[in-house]
């Protein structure tokens, strides 16, 4: 097995952060493209679950991690105004660890540099050339003994085709209220019907910031973001402090529509995670809706699946042993996104009285228990 690989990855995110510190403390040479300027993250709040904690520990920046995120017991949801449960889930002995992207990132970014990594910034990679990325420029870059895609969903250089979800999310960070009574060990949610979603996720601190954080997240019909853009901010935050009083304090930290992103999610899964000599790993491999909160946690898999393939054969048979190790794991996530999202964020009315009656008592037995 060639142990010092040039190996060229498209995309400076969670996975491809992961891999490039894994594969370039083996000894192999990595470069990381992105289109920023400078390294940065993109998104809010996100859960690390148990499994995806094991890969950080195995890089080494558990402890940094842990010393910045939240560890979240408990994952509580009601619906508005009856206060019936429709989410109880425990996570037992174990944790999610809630964290804002930037602290992730900063930890990971830390170590692929220490281990030796090159980040290449403002190249966007647009296409495959044998061996080669080509940017936007039409600039070959490489040659490369392994090419990774790891550029999201928004990939260009990913075959999938994804289907847009009708519902998105606002998401906004703000400052955890010091007057509030909102545990800060739980994710919270609160619904109307499958129509309308409010959440509230601790998400420890920033990067250079000692102040407590929380990710907050408003369920939307992506058709109807602009109408939301065009009116008041104030009638949002009536309207949302009105359907969960508790939801006030923190909403309304938020003084313009641009401290708000809204997130657009899709659904789809690549047959193959490998073509030729390119690897496709996370959101551009397979993107879902967060409902299930395993997206950084499939990147991590991904890369720590390709790395260890890595590791025991030559690049062909690696290729082969990472899509092969991958394969069972990510159809049955995305089969059960497929089947549970439609349950919190769709126009039915009927699936959330499924979720309330059925899937939440199944939950408190333990069934998802550590997700």
């Amino acid at each position: 097995m060639k142990t010092d690989l040039k190996i060229g990855i498209a995309g400076c995110g969670i996975g491809g952060l992961a891999l490039g510190a894994m594969l370039a403390a083996k000894g192999h040479h990595v470069q990381i493209f992105d289109q920023f300027a400078a390294p940065s993250p993109v998104g809010s709040g996100l859960v690390v679950q148990p499994v995806g904690q094991k890969v950080l520990r195995m890089l080494g920046v558990a402890g940094a991690v842990l010393a910045k995120g939240a560890q979240i017991a408990h994952m509580y949801g009601v619906e508005s105004g009856n206060g019936r449960v429709a989410l109880d889930v425990s996570y037992g002995a174990r944790f999610g660890l809630a964290i804002h992207r930037a602290s992730l990132f900063d930890a990971l970014l830390a170590k692929a540099l220490e281990n030796g990594c090159e980040i290449v910034p403002s190249t966007t990679i647009t296409a495959q050339d044998g061996g080669y990325f080509v940017d936007n420029r039409g600039v070959r870059l490489g040659p490369f003994g392994l090419l990774v895609d790891a550029s999201g969903a928004g990939s260009k250089l990913s075959p999938l085709k994804s289907t847009p979800l009708k519902y998105g999310a606002l998401w906004a960070t703000v400052d955890w209220p010091e007057d509030t009574a909102l545990p800060q060990d739980r994710l919270t949610q609160v619904y109307g019907g499958a129509t309308r979603m409010a959440g509230v996720l601790p998400i420890g601190t920033l990067p250079q910031d000692a102040t407590p954080k929380a990710a907050v997240f408003w369920s939307m019909r992506v058709q109807d973001y602009a109408a939301w853009r065009a009116a008041p901010l104030a009638q949002w935050q009536k309207v949302a402090a009105d359907f969960w009083p508790e939801f006030a304090p923190l909403i309304n930290q938020i003084s313009s529509h641009e401290d708000l992103t809204m997130a657009r999610y899709k659904h789809g899964t690549l047959k193959r995670k490998t073509q030729g000599n390119m690897a496709y790993i996370g959101d551009a491999a397979h993107c879902a809706s967060p409902q299930l909160g395993q997206g950084a946690n499939m990147a991590l898999l991904d890369a720590y699946a390709l790395a260890t393939a890595l590791g025991q054969h030559p690049v062909e048979q690696a290729l082969k042993a990472y899509g092969h190790a991958r394969r069972q794991h990510v159809f049955s996530y995305q089969l059960m996104s497929r089947v549970l999202t439609p349950l919190y964020q769709s126009d039915s009315s009927m699936l959330p009285w499924l979720r309330n009656h059925i899937l939440a008592p199944l939950a408190r037995t333990g069934l998802f228990q550590g997700c």
